[in-house]
């Protein structure tokens, strides 16, 4: 009886082993197609990128150029840009699968609850990706070309040569780091779900959290006060609209609570009533 106990438990393992295998092969798939298909348009897309330095040099394209100093960084760059293009587009269908696989163990009202925060998560990523090529990246690199000279009689000119894969490489890492970012509201109000922060705890440590942003703003965009202030007030903006999330979850979690209190209040008082009828 006791081993029969055992392979039953076991059953419901291998179920979810089988199942999270199953989505794990349809999400990597959807990376690999993806990959596939942003590779045979890596050039338009490694255009696209180019876009905030084109506008830097304020469309005046004359003498300017692109370098590689490896021979196969060209190569490895255009890998690099497919995969990170690949992770975008097929963002939806493996966050689709990890829903898949998480949903079945939520109750119905845990699964209602979680559903904005599945459609609001990717809006944020791309809303911070996109402050990063309209706006950042512009700005950043109009900054930095100032600092090209054409030289005098005693001294040499310079002139920005930009290496491909640093370029591509600073604009992917930013648009990410932007994205990541930006879903500091999400992150903060599933905390404040799971009872960890407080919107009291949140804005009594409002300074420390300004302090810690200008310092991540700092490390992730490049040396310039444009680039840092760019992403250090969105977040601090961010921040407050997470403090508000926070307490409108609280205000439900008590009312919540407050029904289910009344609820077994009235259940006791007519259990108490019937008893003392009979």
């Amino acid at each position: 009886m006791h081993e029969q106990d055992v392979d039953a438990s076991k059953a419901p393992l291998l179920d979810h082993i089988i199942e999270l295998r199953n989505r794990l092969m349809w999400a990597s798939a959807a990376l690999f197609i993806a990959f596939i298909a942003c590779y045979l348009v890596s050039e338009q897309i490694y255009a696209i990128l180019m876009r905030p330095l084109v506008l830097a040099f304020d469309g005046d394209l004359t003498g300017r150029r692109m370098i590689f100093t490896a021979p196969q960084e060209a190569f490895f760059t255009y890998l690099k840009v497919s995969f990170w293009a690949a992770a975008f587009i097929s963002f939806p269908i493996i966050a689709a699968q990890i829903w898949m696989f998480v949903a079945p163990g939520l109750y119905k009202n845990e699964r209602r609850a979680f559903m904005p925060f599945l459609v609001v998560t990717p809006i944020l990523f791309f809303l911070g990706g996109a402050m990063v090529y309209f706006l950042v990246m512009p700005l950043a690199l109009h900054f930095f070309t100032l600092f090209e000279s054409r030289g005098t009689a005693t001294t040499l000119p310079i002139e920005l040569e930009t290496k491909v894969s640093e370029y591509l490489s600073l604009i992917m890492k930013l648009i990410f780091a932007f994205g990541l970012c930006f879903e500091l509201p999400v992150f903060l109000t599933l905390l404040g779900r799971a009872g960890i922060v407080t919107s009291t705890g949140l804005a009594q440590k409002r300074k420390y959290a300004i302090v810690c942003v200008f310092v991540v703003a700092a490390v992730l965009t490049p040396p310039d006060p444009i680039s840092q202030i760019s992403l250090a007030l969105p977040i601090l903006l961010l921040y407050e609209i997470s403090i508000w999330c926070v307490r409108a979850v609280e205000k439900k979690r008590a009312e919540r609570e407050a029904a289910e209190e009344a609820e077994l209040s009235g259940e006791k008082t007519d259990g108490d009533g019937t008893s003392g009828g009979g």
